[in-house]
């Protein structure tokens, strides 16, 4: 696990100092070195810039930048199955210098070319500067585990691991998208391939971008899709067979990510997903492996004491730390820096706390996240369910007509409820649910804090809206609506949410997060599998459920799922209200010139007045005036 930055400079102006700075930025990415490689062409300046936190192969010989022939590589990341790969190009008469999956990228190109990432198995982002075909090659691996950004202007194109890396270059523009920024109060995150920044994109999961250096044209090319899985016919399986070939898969997926040369670790939580990864994990080691859990001293917000029984169940070598308040508020302030771009999930705070803690031990640990992407764990797909088959059973016309009835009817002149907390924003969704209650308007709507109109009146100019993976579609000759929710989390909360919250927060300490359940394998499988399966007779996660229990008994597991309390909402009032204030000072927002003043005084004021649910909205706001104050 790395982190790279760069440029492709045809104005030639830019310096290896610059580069430095560009990676020095980075450093807490890859704490054990550095390196650098410089191109100065007749007709661009060309800059590769690596930072190292060694996993694979500790020797000065796995270093990066790397070559090979005609070919410079910098690589974020991990191919699991690359001594695979390795013995397949040895076949073919390729030699090897170092231990490194590195090297085995270098070798997989030159034979293959772009096709050499169909081979892979791994988080990853990559550049290949290719001399002979005078071009820069750019990867981001297929669930978009690893981040990569670019921004391209006036002659500029820059690339990294974080957005931070472009501030350190003087050709970068830092010009904010008002579209983005209101995508981000709605949704919590910027939407893949947008950015908060103008001229500024983050390279969509699944594809590969192409600079060439001769005429500066970019091309985009897609070579994996998790859409393509679900639009295939559904797998002739019966149940029992479909819980045992996942549990085949899952343990091979499981096993590639305990290849290491450094020690390696899982959180575990209790839940069923991390439990599944530690259960299979366990099984096959001969030695304990190390679980780490983060408590909390609130009993009704505390799942470490069943952690501590499962972990004592399986036998692992467990570790669980107590966290207080003061030290979950002190990760508040530093959010902005290692979130370089507006981000607004709380549990970022509890995730770099468990981070801290297994870093203590290990290099390397194991996360479970996306089990509830693709087995169904959600509790909004059966709330979403129940929903519209209400909806369905009110004919087309009359729905139609409620609708239409509430356009004339405002919110604000409902006797009683206009008073309530939220209810002007529920009011205006259920009205768009009676004009479309599809499973996209459903989702969308259940993922938005606010709602077009909404947004109007706080901005002061009126925001476009961004494209985003909401707008894909499925064949519904193989889907349906839990197929598609499914796969539009994959592609939406999942990717801007949660892989970019576990990335930023381990990599904060320098340790190396692994996503098993995000082997393409498991969704290539899973996806193919009836929807009945994944939710067979109102349980969620089933197939998971019956592979844990086998080895954990269900009386252990079976309980309601708490988390780790985050008291935002009381932190908002108390130990935050300075940040709070500062973000509404109406000096600070009209200087800013994004917000109406009016919106976020009455905000304020309903907030303070009593109305604890809108904190949510004062949170979102306050992490984006917070980031606006790091780095703008």
């Amino acid at each position: 696990m790395c982190g790279i930055a760069g440029f492709a400079d045809f104005n030639r102006q830019t310096s290896e100092a610059t580069l430095r700075k560009m990676t020095d930025v980075i450093s807490h990415r890859g704490p054990d070195g550095d390196g650098h490689y410089m191109n100065n062409g007749e007709e661009v300046c060309l800059g590769l810039g690596h930072r190292r936190l060694s996993i694979i192969d500790l020797s000065n010989a796995a270093s990066q930048p790397m070559y090979y022939k005609s070919l410079v590589l910098i690589f974020n990341g991990e191919i699991y199955n690359y001594a695979e790969i390795r013995a397949e190009l040895e076949a073919k008469g390729h030699q090897f210098v170092t231990h490194s999956d590195t090297e085995v990228i270098l070798h997989a190109y030159e034979e293959w070319g772009a096709n050499c990432l169909s081979r892979f198995i791994g988080m990853y982002t990559f550049v290949i500067h290719d001399k002979d075909s005078n071009l820069l090659f750019c990867v981001r691996d297929r669930a978009g585990v690893k981040p990569f950004f670019w921004y391209y202007a006036d002659g500029l194109f820059l690339f990294g691991s974080e957005l931070k890396s472009f501030h350190q270059h003087p050709g970068f523009r830092k010009e904010l998208n008002t579209d983005a920024i209101a995508a981000f109060m709605q949704f919590g995150y910027v939407p893949t391939p947008h950015c908060i920044f103008r001229n500024t994109h983050k390279l969509q999961p699944g594809h590969q971008l192409t600079l060439n250096l001769a005429n500066k044209d970019i091309k985009i090319g897609q070579y994996w899709n998790v859409l393509d899985a679900y639009n295939q016919p559904k797998l002739d399986i019966s149940l029992p067979e479909a819980i045992s070939e996942s549990e085949k898969i899952l343990e091979k997926a499981f096993q590639y990510r305990m290849v290491a040369d450094v020690p390696v670790g899982v959180f575990l939580s209790g839940g069923y997903d991390s439990t599944c990864v530690t259960a299979l994990l366990q099984k096959n080691s001969g030695t304990k492996i190390n679980t780490f859990t983060i408590g909390v001293h609130d009993k009704g917000l505390n799942e470490a004491p069943f952690a501590k029984a499962t972990a004592a169940h399986l036998g692992t070598n467990h570790t669980e730390y107590y966290c207080t308040s003061k030290e979950a508020l002190e990760i508040v302030p530093t959010l902005p820096f290692f979130y370089d771009e507006p981000f607004a999930d709380s549990s970022a705070i509890p995730t770099t706390l468990v981070c801290k803690l297994a870093r203590q031990s290990v290099t390397v640990a194991l996360s479970a996240d996306a089990g509830d992407e693709v087995f169904a764990g959600y509790n909004k797909y059966d709330y979403i369910a129940r929903v519209k088959k209400k909806l369905n059973k009110v004919p087309g016309p009359v729905r139609r007509g409620m609708a239409k009835i509430m356009e004339y009817v405002p919110a604000h002149r409902i006797p009683i409820l206009s008073r309530k907390p939220l209810f002007t924003t529920r009011y205006k969704k259920i009205m768009h649910l009676l004009k479309d209650n599809s499973a996209k308007e459903l989702l969308f709507n259940m993922s938005c804090l606010y709602l077009p109109d909404e947004l109007n009146r706080l901005f002061i100019q009126q925001p476009g809206s961004l494209s985003s993976y909401f707008d894909e579609q499925l064949d519904p000759a193989y889907t349906d609506d839990l197929s598609y929710m499914m796969a539009i989390d994959y592609k939406t909360y999942m990717l801007d949410d949660i892989l970019q919250k576990v990335d930023r927060a381990s990599m904060s300490v320098s340790l190396e997060g692994r996503e098993p359940f995000l082997d393409q394998h498991i969704i290539e499988f899973a996806a193919r599998l009836p929807s009945a399966y994944k939710m067979h007779n109102g349980i969620k996660k089933y197939i998971l459920r019956q592979i844990v229990h086998q080895y954990v008994p269900q009386s252990m597991m079976e309980r309601p799922k708490m988390g780790f309390g985050i008291p935002i909402a009381a932190w908002l009032k108390d130990e935050l209200r300075h940040f709070v204030d500062e973000a509404f000072d109406p000096a600070f927002v009209q200087q800013q010139g994004i917000f109406r003043q009016e919106e976020l005084d009455q905000l304020k004021k309903q907030f303070y007045g009593g109305k604890e649910q809108l904190y949510t909205k004062v949170w979102y706001y306050l992490m984006f005036q917070l980031w606006y104050k790091q780095w703008m």
